[in-house]
């Protein structure tokens, strides 16, 4: 199976560090985003070749992946944008790759976990979302009564679902996709209109988006105890 990055986005809440260099490049625990990505699919899901979607700095991203290559042990190819297409017309552009395909897999360039993708089923739908338990950005107080009765450091909410940034898509989404858009305004509305966008929920894996400085130093401190076994 295929596996593409979509890595074109400005990062724009993470300056100055994307001042020089595209998000997926920013370095978590001493390895940046995107590298951990790779060996987690290539290590974990024996997935060996990959499509980079890059816009933003994509110079930067293109540079990157030609020094290291040979060291992660793929030949990816790059599909770069002259002008910003969203993340739906990125994937439109690479139709003609990824066509022949019956099931491919597309993820965010900004996120890093160890969801397993096996688990994303079809089930006849056309794309299959993985989704997280949203986790509280606050502490949270605990009443009885009016008393206080504990303190609970940013709980996971298991009530509410977000979408994890990881996609299984059936090979019919491109009659789907935008020339220009982003997916989660054109295309996954339309699908979950008809009945053909599934779900999959992962209640206990480790997710973490990388949006701000301060989650790259709380991932910085967590990654490398969560993926040691591909290290």
């Amino acid at each position: 199976m295929k596996a593409v990055i979509l890595a074109g986005g400005y990062g724009k809440r993470l300056r100055p560090f994307t001042d020089e260099k595209p998000k997926p490049l920013l370095e978590v625990a001493g390895r940046p985003i995107l590298e951990w990505q790779i060996l987690l699919l290539k290590k974990k899901f024996n997935i060996s070749s990959f499509i980079i979607l890059a816009g933003y700095k994509k110079e930067v991203l293109l540079e990157w992946v030609t020094n290291n290559q040979q060291r992660l042990g793929i030949s990816p190819m790059i599909a770069t944008e002259s002008e910003p297409l969203g993340t739906g017309g990125a994937i439109k552009h690479v139709e003609d790759f990824l066509k022949s395909e019956d099931e491919f897999l597309v993820l965010n360039g900004d996120i890093i976990t160890n969801i397993d993708i096996n688990k994303l089923e079809l089930n006849n739908a056309i794309v299959a979302i993985s989704l997280v338990p949203l986790r509280s950005p606050y502490g949270v107080v605990q009443l009885k009564d009016d008393r206080i009765v504990q303190f609970v450091e940013k709980p996971l909410l298991k009530d509410y679902w977000i979408n994890a940034g990881i996609y299984k898509m059936s090979s019919d989404v491109f009659d789907y996709l935008p020339e220009k858009g982003d997916i989660e305004k054109t295309t996954f509305p339309l699908l979950a209109e008809k009945g053909l966008l599934q779900g999959v929920k992962f209640e206990d894996a480790y997710w973490r988006s990388i949006d701000t400085l301060k989650d790259l130093e709380e991932a910085s401190a967590e990654v490398p105890q969560v993926f040691s076994d591909i290290l």
